[in-house]
């Protein structure tokens, strides 16, 4: 009489702790596959882009604001500087063009300002055009010689263009207050 051998006992397994073995495995190929399908699937969803691009938008817009109104007239070329590397267009053509005489002026104010953003959103966004529209709640602290620290808020809010080397700054305000 012949015998058959059965593959899990010829293993020194017994068919039970095989079959488990085998479906266990079989699990873990579809758990590894869902999840790569999953991370590819977010990875190109556009609404995850949108959001990273909201959110790159935003962070740009919240260090322009809190950098366009923060000034020390001790260091006032730091300052401008600092302002021409975080504007495009017509503003940073703009700030080149007024740097002496504003310069000037902000030396004679003795102030510094120094800028908080409280809190931002992303008003609108075009990543097609590459183009947002920020909009902040500021607290600045003025303080000029010899006299106690003013703290202010204001309402700020700027154009941002897309550029090769990031979120600069295209145009910047106040928001008007309404009086109703």
């Amino acid at each position: 009489m012949r015998r058959r051998h059965r593959i899990g006992a010829s293993l020194g397994v017994g068919v039970n702790a095989f079959t488990a073995a085998v479906a266990l495995f079989v699990f873990a190929v579809c758990l590894t596959g869902a999840t790569a399908a999953s991370w590819w699937s977010a990875e190109h969803d556009e609404e995850v882009l949108r959001g990273a691009a909201r959110q790159e938008a935003l962070l740009a817009g919240e260090q322009v604001v809190a950098a366009f109104n923060t000034l020390d007239y001790r260091r006032v070329d730091e300052g401008f500087d600092r302002w021409l590397a975080l504007s495009t267009g017509p503003l940073h053509e703009e700030l080149s063009r007024q740097r002496r005489d504003g310069r000037e002026r902000l030396v004679a104010t003795a102030a510094v300002t120094e800028a908080r953003v409280l809190d931002a959103a992303v008003t609108e966004l075009d990543e097609r055009a590459g183009t947002a529209t920020v909009i902040a709640s500021v607290e600045v602290v003025v303080t000029r010689d010899g006299a106690p620290p003013e703290p202010k808020h204001d309402r700020i809010q700027a154009g941002l263009t897309r550029t090769e080397s990031g979120w600069k700054v295209s145009w910047i305000g106040q928001v008007p207050i309404a009086v109703l």
